[in-house]
């Protein structure tokens, strides 16, 4: 791996910029929300059940989309309660983003919200320091997994927050997406470090399943329009290659040889199709919902 080549997650700002930008180009939120339409109402069906409140915890809230959507299920479901909701989100953009979003958001006042500008490590350490005993109905954490130096204590200590009849939500990448295909394939070429892991839900459903963890698993179908990493000197394109290889500036660092590898790769029938003339990347996702025991 040549000196040059570094973990996206270590330029903030790009990495938001290509995460904004993967949003667009994929049905990742749309899948998501389709979940939560349809599935979210029976897996929060008792975490309320007698509560004046309900706790609840964003670990990786991003920019606040996906958790005013299921706040609004959890409100939904228990009108007459308050929700106390913590955001755990380490980039201060994000932060920004979500409380623009909560402030441009009729009909939020039944909702505390308190961001914590943390990791989830810095947050764990803190919980453990301060010997804090809090408790959370329902904890959440999508696509955030890949960015914990120990995956199996980060399961074990956020388990252990869980309150009674307490749910713990797990999204991430599955195992026949065309980003795991690339990490397997070329995952030991790119800049894997403590910052950024590849992982994918049966991973996870493998680490829960050895400590005796009870869960379900639902599969989200998912694609991504990646058509312009193919035209040359188009920046989206760039920024996406960024975003699938999880590595800075990957067409200018990569080593020729690997980047032209890759870059055929994730265009080959195992990683995308083509649909209407376009390049289309096999982006499915599948969630993990642990019940608390």
């Amino acid at each position: 791996m040549e000196s040059g080549m570094r973990s996206l997650i270590t330029d903030n700002s790009r990495y938001v910029e290509s995460f904004r930008l993967f949003l667009e180009n994929s049905t990742e939120h749309q899948c998501m929300q389709q979940f939560i339409q349809t599935k979210l109402p029976d897996v929060i069906s008792s975490i309320g059940n007698g509560k004046p409140a309900i706790r609840v915890l964003s670990v990786g809230g991003g920019s606040g989309e996906i958790d005013l959507q299921i706040l609004s299920k959890i409100h939904a479901r228990y009108p007459g309660v308050s929700i106390n909701n913590d955001v755990i989100e380490p980039s201060p953009e994000q932060i920004f983003n979500y409380k623009e979003r909560v402030a441009k958001t009729p009909d939020l006042d039944h909702i505390r919200f308190c961001w914590h500008k943390q990791t989830s490590s810095e947050f764990e350490l803190q919980v453990n320091e301060k010997k804090q005993d809090t408790k959370y109905d329902f904890i959440h954490m999508i696509q955030m997994l890949y960015y914990v130096k120990d995956i199996p204590a980060t399961l074990k200590f956020f388990r252990s927050c869980l309150a009674p009849d307490g749910k713990l939500l797990i999204i991430l990448v599955s195992g026949n997406s065309g980003c795991n295909k690339v990490w397997e394939k070329y995952g030991s070429s790119l800049p894997l470090n403590d910052q950024c892991q590849y992982v994918t839900t049966g991973h996870v459903a493998d680490m829960l399943s050895s400590v005796g963890a009870r869960y379900q698993c639902y599969d989200l179908e998912s694609d991504m329009d990646i058509t312009e990493c193919f035209v040359e000197g188009n920046r989206n394109g760039e920024l996406l290659l960024d975003f699938i290889t999880e590595t800075c500036e990957f067409k200018k660092y990569a080593p020729p040889e690997l980047r032209e590898e890759i870059i055929h790769h994730i265009r080959s029938p195992g990683c995308s199709s083509i649909k209407d003339g376009k390049i289309i990347f096999n982006n499915n996702l599948s969630v993990i919902v642990v019940d608390n025991e």
